[in-house]
């Protein structure tokens, strides 16, 4: 995993957070009901987290190993878009079910991601 990596998911990470944050606050308000707009909230709220995270990582390389880039680039993944497609389709009536494991499965790689810093740091 190289540095330029780290920082390009970060990046990428954060882009689209605040993209996906914007369309929340702005498009999806007048779509959501109260508590699917603060469950995409959440979404956004954890990407733009581990995008801060991944790019303090990037930022110093020495704290960072392949597993924990994964478990946090995986974990951002299949969390937060889990529950962006789970609002999404909710909101159209057709809830795609089969994503609702997959939130608690990214949970539990960023949660991994977090114990391997922590691990990483001693």
């Amino acid at each position: 995993m190289t540095q330029q990596i780290i920082l390009i998911t970060a990046s990428i990470f954060g882009l689209l957070s605040i993209i996906f944050g914007a369309f929340g606050a702005h498009a999806l308000k007048k779509i959501l009901s109260e508590e699917q707009l603060q469950s995409f909230e959440v979404g956004v709220k954890y990407q733009m987290y581990h995008a801060i995270v991944l790019l303090i990582l990037g930022l110093n390389y020495a704290f960072t190993t392949p597993a924990i880039y994964w478990c946090f680039t995986l974990g951002t993944v299949l969390f937060s878009f889990s529950i962006y497609g789970l609002v999404l389709s909710d909101a159209k009536g057709k809830k795609l079910r089969f994503l609702g494991p997959v939130t608690p499965l990214g949970g539990l790689l960023l949660v991994i991601g977090w114990l391997l810093l922590l691990i990483n740091a001693f």
